[in-house]
């Protein structure tokens, strides 16, 4: 190996080391201030670390026997002090961890892309310096909702690969590997909106309620938004999130439709940019009119990667589509259309994807059209339910999204 390769080897090892060191410092002094003496030294031990890592591989780089010993070595040293940090009460082995992580960054540098001991060091820095943000986060976890996570990475990461991308289901036009994909994308963009609603923001503004629960389920936030509006005198905070959610909706389904039709994406692109924006608009307008709203609003969602849930949604998503493709085959697009505005009367996600993906004898107009009449539809459910929860006090959130609804689906029999 040539001196300049070499030394483009050896710094990032060297600065990468030094920095964990001094990470570790600031994180003794922090948490372990009267312990200090128990642990591993910390900005030039770790340095020198890196650098013995380096050396011991570059000497022996194909068998490792070198950098093994070394290995050892340090895990015999830590083990003595171990049994010493035990009659202290101590019992982590968290920094034995990071030592063998900043030791072992002389081969990783050398085998594997730059990048990738780059951001093991952004880890370990961003780790060690998050403690308390942990130590608060965790009591908030729900194990189950861990668990079931797990299997959901599962089924996505290990399931996925192993179905069949070429051989479509009979009728449908659709491969398993494509079905599954679409649950998986579905169920990924409303947990990450239910992370942010139950861990982030648990205790929340109605605005915030609104603009957050749009992009998980916008028929749900307006459920439970029209509720609270019938404790208070001033409702304008409340239409105001109402259409917040609603706005969150349009841009929910074009993310949809650039994931999974760019074709559709063209044509329904325009109208529900437009409906967003008025949607933005009226929103504003009510949220100026709003006097100060300090009430916090808590929800309870239910966790939408549940594997009951998702499986559900397959199944819907399955049904949809051969109910689609029966009444494009037999009824053309007019029938489409009806078909759109009565599903758009229940959940619009599973039918959304089945005119996304699958293959019908209609063009891409068609589709958009479609979509944007069941869009419309769903705004009127919300509207009745609004009128239906929240009485009187939801009347102007009913109205607007009736004009909504209305527009909407004018816009896609026009189209």
């Amino acid at each position: 190996m040539q001196i300049h390769e070499l030394l483009l080897h050896i710094l990032p090892v060297v600065i990468f080391s030094f920095i964990i060191g001094l990470e570790v410092r600031a994180y003794l002094t922090k948490f372990h201030e009267n312990d200090a003496r128990v642990f591993f030294g910390t900005t030039r031990t770790y340095a020198f670390l890196g650098i013995l890592g380096f050396i011991l591989y570059e000497i022996e780089p194909k068998n490792f026997s070198l950098f093994i010993v070394g290995f050892l070595s340090i895990t015999f040293l830590y083990s003595i002090l171990y049994k010493k940090m035990l009659d202290t009460d101590k019992n982590s082995i968290l920094l034995y961890i990071v030592s063998i992580i900043v030791y072992s960054f002389g081969p990783l540098i050398g085998i594997f892309p730059l990048w990738i001991s780059a951001l093991i060091f952004v880890l370990v820095i961003f780790l060690l310096n998050s403690k308390n943000r942990i130590l608060t986060f965790h009591p908030k976890i729900n194990i189950y909702e861990l668990e079931t996570f797990g299997k959901i990475i599962l089924l996505s990461a290990v399931v996925l690969p192993l179905l069949p991308t070429n051989n479509n289901i009979p009728y449908l036009g659709i491969s398993l590997y494509k079905i599954w994909l679409t649950v998986v994308v579905i169920s990924t963009i409303s947990y990450i909106s239910y992370l942010v609603q139950k861990y982030i923001f648990p205790s929340k503004g109605v605005l915030l309620t609104g603009i957050l629960g749009g992009a998980y389920s916008s028929t749900a936030t307006t459920v439970v938004l029209s509720k609270k509006a019938q404790a208070v005198q001033d409702t304008n905070m409340f239409t105001s999130s109402i259409i917040s959610a609603t706005f969150m909706m349009y841009l929910r389904l074009l993310i949809i439709a650039a994931i999974f039709n760019l074709e559709v994406l063209k044509v329904v692109a325009t109208p529900y940019i437009v409906f967003a924006l008025i949607t933005l608009i009226i929103s504003f307008v009510y949220y100026k009119k709003a006097t100060n709203e300090t009430s916090k609003i808590e929800t309870e969602d239910r966790n939408p990667l549940e594997l009951g849930t998702a499986f559900v949604f397959a199944i819907l998503f399955i049904v949809t589509m051969f109910i689609t493709n029966f009444v494009v085959n037999n009824y053309g697009t007019t029938g489409l259309n009806i078909l759109s505005f009565i599903i758009g009367m229940t959940d619009i996600d599973p039918f959304i994807l089945a005119l996304l993906t699958g293959k019908y004898n209609i063009d891409a107009a068609a589709v958009a059209s479609a979509m944007l009449i069941a869009t419309g539809s769903n705004n009127i459910l919300k509207a009745v339910y609004a009128v239906w929860f929240g009485k009187k006090k939801a009347v102007s959130s009913a109205f607007w999204l009736i004009f909504l609804g209305v527009a909407t689906i004018g816009s896609g029999i026009y189209i």
